[in-house]
């Protein structure tokens, strides 16, 4: 069965309307990234107990920790970021999430990503044993200008770390924003094993405007295709950027958001796909 999900901030930064929203959409899970329009990681231990208190009251579990982990340049030290690496442990933990998504960092402007392959993996090889220990699945989201910003460079991570702690969350609308203008094509066959998690939004490849899915280049109809038929089980994450897009986060509103939650589960049910 897959699992509607989103990213609850992009609905308001009030938790009450977050909860009401998916509530009405009748989405039983939620990715949370921000809340009181503060990230996830800088709440405090009392603050996430009020939000996984919340969310159980209105029956509404958590899929994801939405972590900005892996948004920093690669040529940072490693150890003020692994401090707050374990902080998104800490959230997971709290949240009873089974996941937290990350990213593979930053590399420095005009520089070959190829330069810094060894340094990013052994970077996400310290996270996902972290991971590991604490019972956790780190998911890998392909975005612009880190490391893993295409399938190639993606499958050579996961490979590369070789950890069942490190898995991908795929995101056609990012790869069609880095230039892979057919991403079911050019991606979905070599990523494929890694996929336990996926975030719905569209692109178009001129302007990187975010859309809808479906109605972009982010070949939805053939992936969800390609997924029913190899037996996907997860959750697909309502991540929709309709009003408003930037490098840390985004922000639809209810009417929007609804609006891509509508046209998901349109193309889910041209193909006779049941999700809950």
């Amino acid at each position: 069965m897959w699992t509607l999900t989103g990213f609850a901030d992009e609905i308001s930064p009030d938790l009450d309307e977050q909860l009401n929203t998916l509530t009405e959409e009748s989405i039983s899970y939620m990715e949370i990234r921000s809340v009181w329009n503060t990230n996830v990681l800088d709440l405090t231990d009392e603050e996430l107990e009020k939000v996984a208190s919340a969310a159980t009251e209105r029956g509404i579990g958590i899929s994801s920790i939405g972590s900005p982990i892996g948004k920093v340049p690669v040529t940072d030290p490693l150890g003020p970021h692994l401090e707050r690496f374990r902080r998104a442990l800490r959230a997971a933990d709290v949240m009873g999430s089974p996941y937290i998504r990350v990213f593979s960092f930053f590399i420095p402007e005009g520089h070959d990503p190829g330069d810094y392959r060894e340094e990013v993996i052994e970077r996400m090889g310290v996270l996902a044993r972290e991971a590991q220990r604490a019972g956790v699945t780190l998911l890998h989201e392909n975005e612009k200008d880190i490391y893993g910003d295409v399938p190639s460079r993606c499958v050579d991570i996961l490979a590369g770390v070789d950890s069942p702690a490190l898995r991908a969350a795929w995101d056609a609308a990012n790869f069609v924003q880095c230039e892979i203008r057919h991403p079911y094509t050019d991606g979905y066959e070599s990523l494929r094993p890694y996929i336990e998690y996926v975030h719905v939004k569209d692109a178009l490849s001129v302007s990187g405007k975010v859309v809808p899915a479906g109605e972009g280049e982010g070949q939805w109809p053939d992936t969800l295709s390609a997924f029913d038929a190899s037996g996907f089980d997860g959750f697909f994450s309502l991540e929709p950027h309709l009003a408003s897009a930037g490098p840390y986060s985004g922000f639809s509103g209810p009417e929007l958001f609804r609006q891509a939650a509508k046209s998901f589960q349109d193309l889910l049910r041209n193909q006779g796909i049941v999700w809950a």
